[in-house]
């Protein structure tokens, strides 16, 4: 708004100076023409005038024509802007399509602006490169909450399942256990297990007991005897357990270790393993279970992330600080990669201008195809009138000057 009135006062600036020439010509006109007589300069003036006030008169009318009709006459040829504005508004488009918007202007225009090195210089600066990491989060939280929630769970959940059934199961398996023995934890690993079976056994002692009560057992064993036979078995099974926890030379971990190598094998080379891994797999995925983790996912993600985005001082905010930083100086230290992304940039540029222009152009011609004719005038009088004033100033100025020298000519003949 505050431009639209500097340009109003520019215009009304511009048709003062340019009216106010016109009368002062006039003005001597008349004055020179009042005077009389036969003095040699009153003739030189009066034609000077003479022809100053019809060249500007003529360029009032030519300027004024092209944006209303001069007094309000219908004079043909004239309010020509408000006449002729859907052929405008097609002409621009085109012009702006074949001569501005070209994949080679745009791109020259780009190289030679040295974007890619001034903006590196830009974000490689702290300040810039929050600002920039600020905007970006501001986009992306914008962005998820025009996501609706359970759209994201199913596609969530349609990613894992996708992502699962691309990976056949038993050489998947075999491949953890073989890194896992080549990384020398096997043996760690065995253990824990151990130990969590034995916390798992002596946690249950009761539980045990009472499953092998319920058993069906000889009458003439007595209940104490079953009693003493269970606590000797468990004792047994826990000091099994404790034996093999820590000791790789125990026979049966030489048993379970060599047990385990078979099974990585089969994993690898039997078609029966992975048949029946493909049939657990498809067991998993076709369990509830799934799109409900899915659901706690996004529903424990979505607003822990929604919270690091806005937050400057969160961890993810200064890491994309330092990343968008960072990648500003490696473009400026590299000049190999910078040339590469300056080419990058320059064909992204030349397809959009090569794809879109003719969009661009169409967007400009129906925008204002669809201006009123009155108010289209308006606006190209507030952007062309100051200049097109000056064009009346010359036309007075010129007038004058070959007035006179017409006069002169026709004196000395």
């Amino acid at each position: 708004m505050r431009s639209e009135e500097q340009r109003q006062r520019q215009l009304r600036a511009a048709k003062r100076r340019a009216t106010g020439l016109l009368g002062a010509v006039a003005v001597v006109f008349a004055a020179a023409t009042a005077v009389g007589g036969h003095a040699a300069w009153r003739g030189y003036v009066q034609a000077t005038a003479e022809a100053s006030l019809v060249g500007g008169v003529a360029d009032w009318f030519a300027v004024t024509a092209l944006f209303r009709r001069p007094v309000g006459l219908p004079i043909p040829h004239t309010a020509v802007i408000v006449e002729r504005k859907q052929q405008f508004g097609a002409t621009l488009g085109e012009f702006i399509r074949e001569s501005l918007l070209t994949p080679d202007a745009i791109v020259e225009r780009v190289r030679a602006n040295a974007a890619v090195p001034r903006l590196a210089a830009w974000v490689s600066q702290p300040a810039h490169a929050a600002r920039v990491a600020g905007q970006l989060a501001d986009v992306v939280v914008a962005g998820g909450e025009l996501l609706d929630d359970e759209e994201v769970r199913e596609t969530i959940a349609s990613a894992i399942r996708r992502g699962v059934e691309s990976v056949p199961l038993a050489p998947l398996a075999a491949a953890a256990l073989r890194q896992l023995s080549a990384g020398g934890r096997q043996g760690e690993v065995i253990d824990a297990g151990l130990r969590a079976l034995a916390r798992y056994v002596n946690d249950h002692r009761d539980e045990l007991r009472a499953r092998l009560a319920a058993q069906p057992s000889p009458w003439w064993l007595p209940g104490a005897v079953e009693d003493r036979i269970f606590e000797r078995l468990f004792d047994g099974v826990c000091a099994v357990l404790a034996d093999m926890t820590g000791d790789p030379d125990h026979h049966l971990r030489v048993e379970l270790d060599r047990a385990l190598s078979t099974l990585v094998e089969d994993l690898e080379t039997s078609p029966a393993w992975r048949e029946r891994g493909e049939r657990l797999k498809a067991e998993l995925l076709s369990q509830p279970q799934l799109r409900e983790w899915a659901r706690a996912v996004w529903g424990d993600l979505g607003p822990r992330l929604r919270a690091e985005l806005l937050d400057p001082s969160s961890e993810l905010r200064t890491r994309m600080d330092h990343t968008i930083s960072g990648l500003g100086a490696r473009l400026l230290d590299d000049p190999a990669l910078a040339s590469r992304v300056e080419a990058s940039v320059e064909a992204a540029v030349a397809y959009v201008a090569e794809r879109f222009n003719g969009e661009i152009a169409t967007l400009v011609a129906t925008t204002i195809s669809r201006w009123d004719g009155d108010e289209t005038s308006r606006r190209l009088e507030l952007l062309l009138g100051p200049d097109l004033q000056y064009i009346r100033i010359n036309g007075t100025v010129v007038g004058a000057a070959a007035g006179l020298a017409l006069y002169t000519v026709s004196r000395l003949a």
